[in-house]
């Protein structure tokens, strides 16, 4: 069971946080995320206001939260509960989240994800094609997501790699 659909609004101002897993998700494994995430997000609040937020889970294997920061600001504590559920999950399927020492990248139509360091060695000594298209992380708005979660090795972060 694949989850892509979402009733993510495109706009600028949603903050994105995302959750990189490092493997693809069992059908039950998907399953108890979503139902994880609906429970939590829609009690999710901010100093006791309830925050617009929804979540994706992208190619199987990442989960991307959003919030409408333009309604409400999710606070320091409320970034934290989510931290806490997020942990469970990680805890729970050995998924890997908070290892930010890897790098996620499609090649032949698949994504695969290796540690950062063993991903650098197969790019420098040529066991890497440069033809893959590699995932970032760091995207903090849903139209930067959009438009930059996925690219080209040499349009992305990778392409430094000497």
């Amino acid at each position: 069971m694949k989850i892509e659909e979402s009733s993510i609004v495109e706009t600028n101002d949603y903050r994105v946080i995302i959750y990189p897993a490092s493997r693809p998700f069992t059908a039950k494994e998907s399953k108890t995320i979503a139902e994880k995430l609906y429970d939590f997000l829609g009690d999710w609040a901010a100093h006791g206001k309830a925050l617009s937020s929804s979540f994706k889970i992208e190619k199987n294997q990442f989960i991307i939260i959003c919030v409408d920061e333009e309604k409400e600001a999710a606070s320091g504590c409320s970034i934290d509960a989510l931290g806490k559920v997020m942990r469970e999950l990680d805890a729970e399927f050995d998924l890997g989240l908070f290892d930010r020492m890897k790098a996620s990248y499609v090649e032949n139509g698949e994504v695969k994800t290796l540690k950062l360091s063993d991903f650098k060695s197969k790019i420098r000594s040529g066991e890497l094609s440069k033809d893959i298209e590699v995932f970032d992380f760091s995207k903090n708005t849903y139209l930067d997501f959009l438009s930059h979660f996925l690219q080209p090795f040499a349009r992305s972060w990778a392409s430094s790699i000497s």
